[in-house]
């Protein structure tokens, strides 16, 4: 990541903007700086989704001592029209399209796996942008359209986004939340072309995922950059498959690199600057406490969101 923006924006070609149920216009950037701002709650559910959105709260029950919740790292948008399917769902259902407008953000609950998708996200830059880096697609690369949900730095083997992001997020203390906005998805990829390129991908992912669900970083691991390090490492002892291991290893460590190289010490979380709250201590047996994300638009550009500060 070169850009030395606070938030970044990833949207796809063919997304476009959408319309909610009233017919007005969504303004997602917007929607996502303000998800991006407001703190996440990955360690106790609330029954009314985000609490910090206007309109709802903290529900009855819910700790007091979590409330200040956690900072938030990203901001996973979602698609009206065509669905992010992959090619086998594709096949089934060719004409399937999405029409439901859900009115609702979520956090990602801690210890939770998810399917990551770039076309309509953003992120704090300066809290996890390491963890950020998409695998290489295209000629000459087996791996096809796992670029976002298996974000990596592993050409080969792409580390799932699925997997390397709440693996790292869960261990310094960020949140990830899902939900608005919406964007429209004009145009739906040929599905038979896609399985080629997910073929190995598919298999893959069953070996990886169990991986990364009993995978633990050690308390050293302060830093997006050490956390992802430490990850391609364990990937190169504990993966059955020799190539993906030394892929694993090797591109994990060439793309911090890379990264740090480009862009000298930006971004990257850590552990005493992002605590985890301090209810859950004998939880995660170590020492946290509580912080709140007090954050403001920098640099999304130099023309402020309607209704937020910027510089």
């Amino acid at each position: 990541m070169i850009s030395k923006k606070k938030y970044i924006y990833t949207i796809d070609d063919d997304c476009f903007v959408a319309k909610d149920p009233s017919g007005k216009e969504i303004n997602a950037l917007q929607q996502h700086i303000k998800n991006l701002l407001t703190p996440s709650t990955p360690y106790f559910f609330n029954a009314l989704y985000d609490p910090y959105r206007e309109g709802t709260d903290f529900v009855h029950g819910y700790p007091f001592s979590l409330r200040e919740g956690a900072p938030t790292a990203v901001s996973h948008g979602l698609w009206i029209n065509i669905p992010d399917y992959d090619a086998p769902t594709q096949l089934v259902k060719p004409c399937e399209r999405n029409t439901r407008y859900v009115e609702a953000v979520l956090t990602i609950p801690k210890g939770t796996l998810f399917p990551m998708c770039g076309m309509n996200l953003a992120f704090d830059r300066e809290l996890i942008s390491p963890a950020m880096y998409f695998g290489l697609m295209g000629d000459g690369q087996p791996i096809g359209r796992y670029d976002d949900m298996w974000l990596v730095g592993v050409p080969r083997l792409a580390i799932v986004l699925l997997c390397i992001l709440p693996d790292i997020c869960d261990h310094l203390g960020l949140g990830v939340k899902t939900g608005l906005p919406y964007i429209w998805h004009s145009k739906a990829s040929n599905p038979s072309v896609n399985l080629k390129k997910e073929y190995n991908g598919i298999f893959w992912q069953e070996e990886l995922i169990p991986f990364f669900q009993t995978t633990v970083l050690p308390k050293e691991c302060t830093t997006v950059q050490k956390c992802y390090i430490e990850l391609s490492k364990q990937g190169n002892d504990n993966l059955k498959n020799e190539q993906k291991r030394i892929e694993m290893g090797e591109r994990g460590h060439e793309a911090m690199a890379q990264r740090e190289r480009s862009n000298p010490g930006g971004g990257g979380g850590n552990l005493q600057g992002n605590p985890v709250p301090a209810a859950i201590d004998t939880i995660l047996d170590r020492r946290i406490e509580g912080d709140t994300q007090q954050g403001r638009m920098e640099s999304m550009g130099s023309t402020p969101i309607d209704g937020l500060g910027g510089k």
